[in-house]
């Protein structure tokens, strides 16, 4: 079992440590930038598809394509650089992904610049700290 030092980077798992059983690239992890009111539809959307378990939401600031936007207020102008997003971080099975990316880009689509995006990152391995299964069990 590998464990972390306060030596290591924060959330890196010494080579050490075992994979999972399912190998290393058998989970992934979804970030999900979208529209702040958009987040009931994916969720819903996700709960529909019945693919996860969970996700953790975080309110971030961000621009893209969107370049912003000019606000008034008493007179003044005002330009906004940064609009407040949604990140929904979600863990998958591999198996998983492609119903969960559907899911979440139906749900949070607009067809309007600023609908988001959703990077995929290969997962190496997970912990669930209260029983300390590993790997897709943790998931």
């Amino acid at each position: 079992m590998g464990v972390l030092t306060l030596e290591e980077p924060f959330g890196v798992l010494p080579d050490s440590a075992p994979e999972s059983s399912e190998g290393p690239s058998s989970m992934n992890l979804l970030w999900c930038v979208i529209r702040p009111e958009r987040l009931d539809a994916v969720k819903e959307a996700l709960t529909q598809a019945h693919v996860v378990g969970g996700m953790t939401i975080t309110e971030v600031r961000g621009f893209g394509r969107q370049k912003g936007h000019v606000e008034h207020y008493r007179g003044e102008e005002y330009v906004i650089r940064f609009l407040p997003k949604i990140r929904v971080d979600i863990a998958v099975r591999r198996e998983d992904l492609e119903r969960t990316l559907t899911a979440v880009a139906q749900a949070a689509r607009t067809g309007q610049v600023g609908d988001g995006k959703i990077f995929v990152v290969a997962m190496r391995h997970a912990l669930r700290i209260r029983t300390g299964e590993r790997g897709m069990t943790a998931l």
